[in-house]
């Protein structure tokens, strides 16, 4: 006669979208294992729970998140497992549709209903665990998301929608948390939110993005501190005094601009005007000499003409942004701009994005070939094969460039800090060899 086992079944999470997301799942995994329940993150190694975290952005993240779970909706038809869960953005914003049109899913969970996930999977949530994670980075850099939601009215973006109004961490948590995943071998660290440049304002009346800073590299062993999503419109200038003298504050700012036009600002609802813009980065520029500055554009809003794509392309190349990304417009329900045509074909949006990267590429392989006999600092992100990977101050993981190191590598390990000397120069990647210290 067999015995019946007591084991908790393995839960599996696999996590969609953006770093926002990351941290969430980092969060989930903590709080299951606070619990004692095995889990794991998008492991390969069979698992009778799956939770996918989702995301619901835009139509391209839509559709990779639907056809997820729908993968693992056939996975669980198919006896491969036993429960499937879904929780993140796109559950959020159409939880509804989803539950009417996927039923084998056995629960749908929003942004906010951890402890709703938590029961489901048998777990209780633990508020001791509060600022805990289990890292699903490379164990020396982590993303600090330090608020959620936004209060920003920007007519394409339906992160209000799902994430809701801007709530801010206090600068004492978010310092302790800091100091938690530094004990854990953090050494960068990248602050990130829907918009970095609001933090406080819900909870201390004003913006407080600069005392966090100063809190935060005051933290012992943490080296580098990153910024990404910051917003142009009522930029908190003192930042960038601070970032100037703090050495582990990297000199980067990740600052989605979206686009220069004034009639698509003003349409786009971004509270900014194009001269105002010119200036502040005229600003960002002179009180941090070399900063290293990221941004993002959309290509294809509504009512875009040729003339406004045009102010776009002149713009990209008189900046020369040392990182920049674009994206073809998506038309999101419930958004101010779904109640504009969407008039710019697809063909041409994606038009407007070739052209625009084709630029960036030329403007980023100029910059890199002005690095080529400079040493830089370089934090070592992972092996593979006879090369180490690894960043600059002024790449952020994943989304820019990349030091391929050659040679002597003597004896590097990921999450090393070496010197580098650059000897070669690609449009997007720099490759160079270890100067011994």
């Amino acid at each position: 006669m067999k015995t019946k086992s007591h084991r908790k079944p393995k839960v599996n999470v696999i996590t969609l979208g953006c770093s926002k997301n990351i941290v969430d799942s980092e969060v989930l995994l903590a709080q299951l294992k606070g619990n004692d329940i095995p889990a794991l993150h998008e492991a390969e190694e069979d698992a009778s729970v799956i939770v996918i975290n989702t995301c619901g952005f835009i139509d391209r993240a839509k559709e990779e998140s639907i056809n997820t779970i729908l993968e693992y909706a056939e996975k669980k038809e198919q006896g491969e497992i036993e429960q499937l869960f879904v929780t993140g953005c796109l559950s959020e914003r159409y939880r509804e549709d989803l539950e009417k049109e996927i039923p084998i899913v056995d629960a749908w969970f929003g942004t906010m209903e951890l402890p709703g996930l938590l029961h489901k999977l048998g777990a209780d949530y633990k508020h001791e665990l509060l600022g805990e994670r289990t890292l699903t980075t490379q164990s020396h850099y982590a993303f600090l998301k330090i608020s959620e939601g936004c209060d920003r009215p920007c007519s394409f973006c339906a992160i209000p929608l799902m994430r809701g109004k801007n709530q801010s961490r206090s600068i004492e948590f978010l310092t302790q948390e800091a100091t938690f995943l530094v004990s854990k071998g953090v050494k960068e660290i990248i602050l990130i939110a829907q918009d970095l440049t609001a933090y406080g304002m819900d909870l201390y009346g004003s913006r407080r993005l600069n005392d966090l800073l100063i809190s935060l590299a005051g933290v012992p062993g943490l080296e580098w501190i990153r910024l990404q999503y910051a917003y142009p419109s009522q930029f908190p200038e003192e930042i960038l005094d601070t970032m100037r003298e703090y050495p582990n504050i990297c000199k980067y700012l990740d600052m989605p601009l979206q686009h220069i036009s004034d009639r698509m600002l003003k349409s786009m609802r971004r509270g900014i005007t194009k001269r105002r813009t010119i200036e502040l980065l005229e600003t960002i520029r002179a009180k941090v000499p070399g900063i290293t500055l990221r941004t993002t554009l959309i290509a294809g809003y509504p009512g875009e003409t040729e003339e406004d794509f045009q102010e776009l392309l002149d713009f990209v190349e008189e900046q020369k942004f040392d990182r920049l990304g674009v994206f073809p417009y998506s038309h999101e329900e419930n958004t101010h701009a779904y109640t504009l045509e969407d008039d710019v074909p697809d063909e041409i949006k994606q038009e407007r994005v070739s052209e625009i990267m084709e630029i960036q590429q030329d403007i980023s392989e100029r910059i890199n070939e002005a690095k080529v006999g400079k040493v830089f600092k370089v934090i070592i992100d992972r092996k593979e094969g006879k090369f180490l990977i690894g960043r600059t101050e002024s790449d952020s993981p994943e989304v820019d460039n990349e030091v391929i190191i050659r040679g002597n590598l003597h004896n590097a390990q990921p999450g090393d800090f070496v010197q580098v000397l650059i000897k070669e120069a690609e449009a997007f990647d720099l490759i160079g060899e270890i100067t011994p210290a």
